[in-house]
């Protein structure tokens, strides 16, 4: 990623931070995120890829049938 000025580089900073709480997995909490995630039932639907981070690393969730 190429930052352009120091507004950007904070966007992305912010962007990040907010996928590593909300979206990125930690081995120490048994694969769970600080900030606890809902866990979807097997059979509500597809699993459909969520771009973060300006597309640089993807969330994945069940989307309703």
């Amino acid at each position: 990623m190429i930052v352009i000025n120091e507004a950007h580089v904070r966007r992305v900073l912010t962007a990040y931070s907010w996928y590593y709480h909300r979206s990125r997995t930690h081995l120490g909490l048994e694969k769970d995120t600080p900030d606890r995630r809902p866990v979807s039932e097997r059979s509500t639907g597809p699993i459909v890829a969520i771009p973060e981070v300006g597309g640089l690393h993807h969330r994945y969730e069940r989307r309703a049938a």
